[in-house]
């Protein structure tokens, strides 16, 4: 498509003279070509970082060496247990002794079984 524009040729007096472009834009082929040069040039995502599990794995606890006695854990299980009881039966409540007392044993040999599985990896790390 050629267009005008102007020029001067001499003080005072502007001549039109046509004017083409030297190469004719292709459109489609510059969007085609912008469009592989984002998504083929682009610069490439960095690396992740490595994959460091959670605290709490199996390699973890084996690293980790357990901070509490089975004495101190069963002796806290007895503190808040006989203050729950003392409360119950300062309010003459034998339904809820009776369950505080179920709870309190059965609690006990969760935590003894827990304790026993613990020491077990400990000694096999």
């Amino acid at each position: 498509m050629p267009c005008s524009r102007a020029r001067v040729d001499s003080p005072g007096r502007f001549r039109y003279v046509p004017w083409t472009m030297s190469k004719p834009v292709d459109v489609r082929r510059e969007l085609l070509g912008a469009a592989k040069k984002y998504l083929l040039e682009s610069p490439k995502a960095p690396e992740p970082a490595p994959f460091v599990p959670p605290r709490l794995t199996f390699a973890a606890l084996e690293k980790i060496p357990m901070s509490r006695s089975r004495e101190r854990i069963l002796a806290n299980l007895e503190e808040m247990y006989s203050e729950a009881f003392s409360r119950a039966k300062a309010a003459e409540d034998p339904a809820q002794m009776a369950s505080l007392d179920f709870a309190y044993r059965r609690e006990q040999l969760y935590f003894e079984i827990l304790l026993d599985v613990r020491d077990a990896l400990e000694r096999r790390g």
